[in-house]
């Protein structure tokens, strides 16, 4: 089988590498985080000048074209610095790949280009308070036909930059008996500012900066126009958003990965200790193999969930395999940056503290890695667990 990169996923590569050390650097991303309450701007600008909004979208819309894989290179390349601030790229990325599928060509034509050149951002508002994981189950937020459009009241929770983006991408019940939990949910575009909607941000151990908000909804109007997809079958139209969504989480705990080797392996090859380099205890040489080993296979399951997605086949249990295993390695690996550095590793002057702090999110969410391991197991025919 054939693993390697094209001459030009190579070449991309490496252009996203060289803009994040010249735009980006570990030691302002760090700066960034620190404000947590305080969106960056200047990075999503930056970024939009670059042109990274436009990967995935069609050129015809404005867009630069891209597969999937390509998507995740990026992730990947911007994690290695920013790590969780790289979220801010990646809500409005996969919100964007699916208005593009399924929203009603007006609407693609307004909003695509828009997206593409940075001048929009969506943000995703699924999760209910009291819901979590279970997602149809829990779902209050009512969406109620009305002339010209829907009313909708409820809450959302978990909502990453809500409190800056122009749109929310939102699903709400609109059928009071569904046959099942999962159908009877539509989802829409719901403008912000609206009136009726208002959002908070909630303070949290990493992922600073970014914003995880909730969302209220007082009786707020949307448009005929901005119901996205067919009505009642919400859940299934967001299945390709989620499948994208687990494997930008798989690329995102990929380049944590490469920033936690990359500083661990500068700073053992410097440190002195009992009168030599530390980084000739062979315990500290374990730790290095050990991420780079994790590395590696975070690499390659990531890359081939999202090669699936490129070839149109079902690659849901290859995003949750590759969400759960990059995610819990990152998490190990960012530990271990910790031990290495000492007490330097707890210090906030340091990288891998935030490593640490941002990884913690993803065996959370966007989906727990428990309820992940159950769809994994009923793959292979086993029964439903919850």
């Amino acid at each position: 089988m054939d693993f390697s990169l094209s001459e030009e996923q190579h070449l991309f590569r490496k252009v996203v590498h060289d803009w994040v050390e010249n735009e980006c650097p570990k030691n302002k991303s760090r700066d960034i985080e620190a404000q947590e309450f305080e969106y960056p701007f200047e990075l999503w600008d930056k970024m939009s000048e670059a042109g990274f909004h436009a990967v995935g979208l069609p050129e015809e819309l404005g867009g630069a074209g891209g597969d999937t894989v390509t998507q995740m290179i990026l992730t990947r390349e911007l994690a290695r610095s920013l790590a969780g601030l790289t979220w801010i790229f990646g809500i409005s990325s996969f919100c964007a790949k699916s208005i593009n599928a399924f929203a009603s060509d007006p609407v693609r034509e307004e909003l695509i280009p828009k997206l593409a050149e940075g001048r929009t951002k969506v943000a995703i508002s699924v999760t209910e308070p009291a819901g979590g994981t279970d997602l149809m189950g829990a779902m209050r937020t009512r969406a109620v036909k009305t002339d010209g459009g829907w009313r909708i009241n409820g809450q959302k929770i978990w909502s990453t930059a809500a409190h800056v983006s122009d749109y929310l991408f939102l699903m709400a019940r609109t059928e009071d008996s569904p046959e099942k939990t999962s159908k009877g949910v539509t989802l829409f575009l719901v403008p912000n500012p609206s009136e009726g909607l208002s959002t908070r941000q909630i303070p949290k151990l990493g992922m600073r900066a970014v914003g995880s908000c909730e969302v209220f909804l007082d009786d707020v109007f949307v448009p005929d126009e901005y119901v996205v997809g067919e009505r009642g079958l919400g859940f299934y139209h967001m299945l390709s958003t989620l499948n994208n969504e687990r494997t930008m989480v798989g690329a995102l705990c990929t380049g944590i990965l490469d920033g936690v080797l990359e500083d661990a392996v500068a700073y053992v090859s410097e440190r002195e200790a009992f009168g030599r380099k530390i980084g000739g205890f062979q315990i500290l040489q374990h730790y290095i193999a050990d991420i780079a080993m994790w590395r590696q296979q975070a690499e390659l399951i990531t890359y081939y969930a999202a090669w699936k997605a490129d070839q149109g086949e079902d690659c849901g249990l290859e995003a949750n395999m590759a969400k759960v295993v990059c995610s819990e390695y990152a998490g190990r690996a960012a530990d271990l940056g910790i031990q290495m550095l000492g007490g330097m590793g707890y210090a906030a002057e340091t990288n891998m503290q935030r490593y640490w702090r941002d990884a913690r999110l993803y065996r959370i969410g966007p989906i727990s890695n428990e309820m992940a391991r159950n769809g994994i197991a009923e793959s292979f025919g086993l029964p439903r667990s919850f």
